[in-house]
This record gives structure tokens, sequence and C-alpha cells, in this order.
């Protein structure tokens, strides 16, 4: 069966997250039947590869190895600061999103690129740490963490940008959480990945900016995303 190196690309704007994923469950079973109708009938069909932007209402979610205790606060103490809380299926442990936030959802058959998925994590983390270079940050991995984080190795070290996903039959979804404008104040309300004592930052910050351009990050987002997988990009309007 051919390569299909081709990835929609669909930016749905601020949008609750019970629905984003739903609509990512949708996508995702999708590609997984191909595949399965692919193997038992032996046909032809190419599968589809998707990549979700989007920003969410306040939402704690927890992955299916997280700790609840690394949430910090109560029902009522959400409800209070306007925040919703959902466990879910990727891997990981506690993550916010939140307005300003650009959160991405590479739903991609790995069979169409490469069948591994710690070097789809790292390239997830490359796309990330290319781009801030571009704005002056030296951004690395750090031993042992998922994401992307600054001054790894020192007592000032802060996490940028979060990960987590979900794979079956090589078949992905969920994926990362990048800090533009975020509000900060939101992850006292958690231990950040379950990991005490690490410092959660935001592009803005380390610009000293009050606001930076989050679709002109998408976009350098999307630059190296496209390099990293020699991958064809098509930009799609958003019908959810």
């Amino acid at each position: 069966m051919g390569k299909n190196r081709k990835i929609r690309i669909r930016d749905l704007g601020l949008k609750d997250y019970k629905q984003t994923w739903d609509y990512q469950e949708k996508l995702f079973r999708e590609t997984l039947n191909i595949k399965i109708k692919n193997r038992r009938e032996v046909t032809d069909l190419k599968t589809p590869n998707h990549f979700l932007f989007v920003e969410h209402p306040h939402v704690f979610t927890l992955g299916k190895s997280g700790d609840i205790k690394n949430l910090l606060v109560d029902e009522k103490r959400l409800e209070k600061e306007g925040a919703k809380f959902y466990k879910i299926n990727r891997g990981g442990d506690i993550t916010y999103h939140g307005p300003g936030q650009i959160v991405g959802y590479p739903i991609l058959d790995l069979d169409n690129f490469f069948t591994d998925i710690h070097k789809y994590l790292r390239f997830l983390e490359e796309m990330v740490i290319l781009t801030l270079a571009e704005y002056g940050l030296k951004a690395q991995r750090s031993k042992g963490e998922t994401g992307v984080w600054l001054d790894v190795g020192t007592p000032f070290a802060r996490k940028i940008c979060a990960m987590g996903v979900r794979a079956s039959r090589w078949v992905t979804m969920h994926g990362f959480a990048l800090n533009v404008n975020t509000d900060l104040g939101y992850f006292d309300l958690m231990i950040p990945c379950g990991i005490e004592g690490k410092v959660v930052t935001s592009l803005n910050v380390e610009l000293g900016k009050k606001e930076v351009d989050i679709d002109e990050v998408k976009e350098k987002l999307l630059n190296h995303f496209a390099q990293l997988f020699e991958a064809e990009l098509l930009k799609e309007k958003t019908e959810v």
C-alpha cells in the first residue's frame, strides 16, 4: 500500500475539551477502521493524516497512569475557577489547558512515516525546540521527562511544553500543549505532570512581552513539523 504523507491541517479555534476529544476519537476510529479493512480485505485504501490546532477553555486532564492527588483542589474550587476536569486515555500525568496555549493533536498513521513511537515523540519535541529557537530561546529535552524545557539541569529548570499521546496500530492521538500567552496561575492548582518542584513558564513571559502572536507561532510549528515528517500540509476550513 502506498504511503500517504499528506496531512490535513485544521484550526478549531477556542473549543470545549470534551467536544474536541470526541472529534479526535472520530478521526482516530476512522483511520483504524481503514487499516483493519485493508488487512482483512486486502484493499488499497490510503489512511488519512490529520493535525488539529485548538485552544481550550480552562481544563485539567489526567492521563491513564496519572495520580488524582496531583490535582490540588476539589470540584468546588475548580467550579469557582471556571475549570473542568477529565480523566483521559493518553499517557502522562496531569496537565492544564487554557486560553493562550497552543494545543496540537496530530492524528497520524505512523505507517505512512515510520513505526517508532519514541521517534514520534522526539520529533514533536524537536518541532517545539526548533520553533522556540526562532525566538532566541534554547529549549531542551529533560532526561526521563517528556516535553520541552528551558535551563535543564539547573535550579531554574522550567517546562514550557507538555506532551502526552496515545497510539493503537500505529495511529496516534492527543499530542502537545505549548504555553504561549497562558495564565500560569492555573498551574498552581496542580503538580505539573506529577513532578514536584518543577516550574512552568510560557513564551510571552520568557520574551518579556504582554502577548506573542499565536498565529505566527503556529506557522513556525507547522513549518518544522512538515520538514521533520517530510510531509505535505493541506490547510482546510474547520467543520466539526
